[in-house]
């Protein structure tokens, strides 16, 4: 067994997972699981670099992060930074100072790279659920999404940059967005899943799986839920109607009303309606199928991928 302490610096959160990790025994214990939304990549698809603010609020999280970690004795640790990071030009300066901060360097992985990471993190548990493979994987992030379709080992991947924060920026600026700026997403996240099924057979799919903040809320909306719930919220199972009708009402809801439902974190007031909107059009796509829920995600992988072989 390994102790093992992964972070997962994405577009809009950077989160932290402290964990005993046992290979032989096929299990991963929680320690410690944080979230922070730091919104690092805001602005992001306009200007091409990480604003100073951002950078600001990342270090000061991850620094809290660090002292976690050590808290619980991990001997080891994995940074990864995502689409964000990718795509600014001053990344080395954002490298420099999580260095100075974990001890280690973030590794800047490739949409393929996250993609893998979000598969293993998302499906290790599912194997022995019943649930019909191959498994479309579809990890709803802040600069982009990942479709990972597979059963035991990934057979297909794609990245495409329509995430909740980059299709906010870029389309959604009213509150709540007119119907132009909403066929604006629309054309945005179709057009990106036309390319998807040029290197991912989607209708192969025989469970579609949903991660990240954007699915989880979602669910957590349409399950009625009075707090936010990641017990009930996980392996959730989401009819295609529910999907709809969350979307419908977060895109025609004001900033003070996404608020207030009760499942949702501050940070994905101003976002969540084009996350839901992604996870809506590849329902619609993949012929109004069910989805399943998983809290378990990228960051899991990436402590999975910690422990001894």
């Amino acid at each position: 067994m390994t102790r093992v302490a992964a972070v997962d610096c994405g577009t809009n959160s950077v989160r932290l997972l402290v964990a005993d990790v046992d290979p032989v025994a096929g299990t991963l214990v929680d320690l410690e699981r944080r979230l922070e939304i730091v919104r690092l990549g805001k602005d992001v698809d306009r200007t091409g670099v990480l604003a100073p603010d951002a950078l600001a609020r990342t270090v000061a999280v991850l620094r809290e992060y660090a002292k976690l970690a050590g808290h619980h004795g991990a001997t080891a640790v994995r940074a990864v930074a995502t689409s964000a990071t990718r795509d600014a030009r001053n990344r080395d300066e954002f490298v420099r100072a999580v260095v100075d901060v974990l001890g280690v360097e973030p590794e800047v992985v490739t949409g393929d790279e996250e993609a893998h990471l979000s598969f293993v993190g998302a499906t290790r548990e599912l194997y022995e659920s019943g649930l019909p493979t191959p498994y479309l994987v579809v990890d709803i992030g802040g600069g982009s999404t990942e479709f990972v379709l597979g059963s035991a080992s990934v057979d297909a991947a794609c990245s495409v940059d329509i995430g909740c924060v980059r299709l906010t920026e870029r389309h959604l600026r009213d509150d709540p967005p007119t119907p132009e700026q909403v066929r604006g997403a629309v054309a945005d996240i179709d057009a990106a899943l036309d390319r998807v099924e040029e290197v991912v057979p989607l209708h192969r799919a025989r469970t579609l799986v949903g991660l990240a903040g954007s699915v989880t809320t979602v669910a957590g909306i349409a399950l009625d839920l009075p707090a936010y719930d990641p017990v009930r919220i996980h392996h959730s199972r989401i009819p295609a109607g529910d999907v709809h009708a969350v979307t419908e009402r977060v895109l025609g809801s004001t900033h003070a009303e996404r608020a207030a439902i009760p499942v949702m974190h501050p940070g994905r007031v101003d976002v969540i309606g084009a996350g839901a909107l992604v996870l809506d059009r590849v329902v619609r796509r993949l012929g109004d199928v069910d989805v399943v829920v998983s809290e378990h995600d990228i960051l899991d992988g990436i402590a999975w991928s910690l422990a001894p072989s």
